[in-house]
């Protein structure tokens, strides 16, 4: 089993746009009766190849986004984007979501539900065909998307680990 490099990414150096994905009202039962609160999963990404997600959880939706904002720029990843797209097709998987990610042509666009669409346009894929299988609880498919993106490799990072010239990755 090789180990995946992820390359983290500092957030003080980038502009980050934010999106909100889910936001959730949970309860918590205490004696005195239902204790309300909010969760969300916010992602981040400079639409340039650098994506994050992250949870806040507070009494108020604004508190629980600017936490999810806040812990999204803590776990960024930086995505090699080649021509508007991936480099490659790609199985992620987080708990029981499983995500499918296979390049696509030039004007394609991205053919993406819901949570996956927010993690692909926060990374500045603009050409890319997904699909979503198993669980579709926004945090699994989150997650799955991401860590399929974190997994992605392109041709010069491949050349420099195997330690061969480039064009001997294409040839062979």
């Amino acid at each position: 089993m090789s180990t995946i490099n992820i390359k983290r990414v500092k957030s003080s150096e980038i502009e980050l746009k934010d999106r909100l994905v889910s936001i959730q009202r949970v309860a918590k039962v205490t004696k005195g009766g239902r204790t309300f609160s909010f969760s969300a999963i916010v992602v981040v990404g400079d639409e340039n190849g650098v994506v994050g997600y992250g949870l806040g959880k507070a009494k108020e939706v604004t508190e629980a986004i600017a936490k999810g904002v806040d812990d999204a720029k803590k776990n960024l990843v930086k995505v090699p984007i080649i021509n508007n797209t991936i480099p490659h097709e790609q199985i992620g998987k987080f708990s029981g979501g499983f995500v499918f990610l296979k390049p696509a042509a030039n004007g394609t666009g991205v053919i993406a539900g819901g949570a996956m669409r927010a993690v692909l346009e926060s990374a500045g894929v603009h050409n890319v065909l997904a699909k979503s299988k198993g669980s579709s609880n926004p945090h699994n498919v989150v997650k799955a998307t991401v860590s399929a993106l974190a997994q992605m490799r392109d041709a010069y990072t491949v050349a420099q680990q195997r330690g061969v010239d480039l064009n001997k990755v294409f040839n062979g």
